[in-house]
This record gives structure tokens, C-alpha cells and sequence, in this order.
């Protein structure tokens, strides 16, 4: 059985929005660490993490997921966007 779900097109504004913040937050704590970035992907819906060094990188999204929002990256990780330095954290340590 297929189940269809309607979303308005204000309602994919305003999630394309909600997502480029969360990465955006996200590339903010990356480079601070010393990583470098840059969005891409349909709406910037993707965040490129390289580290510069051992040219390792990881994609990261941000999607809704339950009451809230969550990162999801490269290597089956995942978190809630609350723990944007955290999820810094782990991208660097991931991309040694």
C-alpha cells in the first residue's frame, strides 16, 4: 500500500531554509577546526567537509527527524543539530 504525503511548496521553502542554517552552523564549527567546506547539492542541501591535510572528506545532510532536525554524515553517523560542536568534533576526528 502506497501512501502519498502532500508538502506545500512554502513548507519545502521553509525546510530548504531551516536546513541551510543547520549546515551553515555546521561549516561555521568545521572551519574553526581547521577543516575546509562548501555546500552543494540542489538548494545547498549538502555540506562537503575536506580536511586539507590527508584530503579525506565527508558529506554531511541535515534532515528533519522526529520533533526535530539531525546531522547525518559519511560512515553512518549521526546526531541532533543541537550538538553542532560535537558533530565538529567527530568530522575531524573522521577525517584524519
Amino acid at each position: 500500500m502506497r501512501r502519498l504525503i502532500a508538502v506545500s511548496v512554502v513548507d519545502a521553502q521553509k525546510i530548504a531554509e531551516v536546513r541551510r542554517h543547520h549546515l551553515a552552523a555546521l561549516a561555521y564549527e568545521v572551519e574553526a577546526r581547521g577543516l575546509r567546506w562548501r555546500l552543494a547539492a540542489p538548494e545547498e542541501s549538502v555540506l562537503c567537509v575536506l580536511n586539507p591535510v590527508s584530503r579525506q572528506r565527508a558529506m554531511v545532510v541535515a534532515t528533519p527527524a522526529g520533533d526535530g532536525w539531525s546531522y547525518l554524515w559519511t560512515g553512518g553517523g549521526i546526531a541532533p543539530v543541537s550538538q553542532v560542536a560535537e558533530v565538529a568534533d567527530q568530522l575531524v576526528r573522521l577525517l584524519v
